[in-house]
């Protein structure tokens, strides 16, 4: 299983990566769609709609269940990867690189001190 350690991650199964500005990306873990099983369908939100943290932005559908995505932060979503309508296997192919599922322009950047590191994540799912 990967877990890049540039990377910050939710007990939820998200990974957020940071970029320029207070913008972040994000995305599901390697662990979160291997668990899941084969990806079937994503459900994401629209550009500019708002996301509160812990609140959900959308679902991922596998052959075995529907999964809630939950928002690792608050902000306005200025962009969607629409790959993923086409194709949502790659959640499973890419989790890191190619499935990942918005972009989200941050309100407050110290919501990102909540988040955990790869080795704190690695806790939480060896405790699962």
């Amino acid at each position: 299983m990967s877990l890049p350690n540039d990377l910050m991650y939710t007990k939820e199964h998200e990974w957020i990566k940071k970029e320029e500005g207070n913008k972040v990306r994000i995305g599901i873990t390697d662990f979160a769609q291997d668990e899941l099983g084969d990806i079937v369908f994503v459900e994401l939100p629209e550009v500019d709609e708002t996301i509160d943290a812990d609140d959900s932005f959308g679902s991922v559908e596998s052959v075995k269940t529907v999964s809630e995505l939950y928002a690792p932060v608050s902000g306005t979503v200025v962009e969607v990867n629409e790959e993923l309508e086409d194709s949502p296997e790659l959640v499973n192919e890419s989790p890191y690189e190619n499935a990942w599922m918005i972009v989200v322009e941050l309100n407050d950047e110290s919501e990102l001190d909540e988040l955990l590191t790869a080795e704190q994540y690695q806790a939480v799912i060896e405790e699962d």
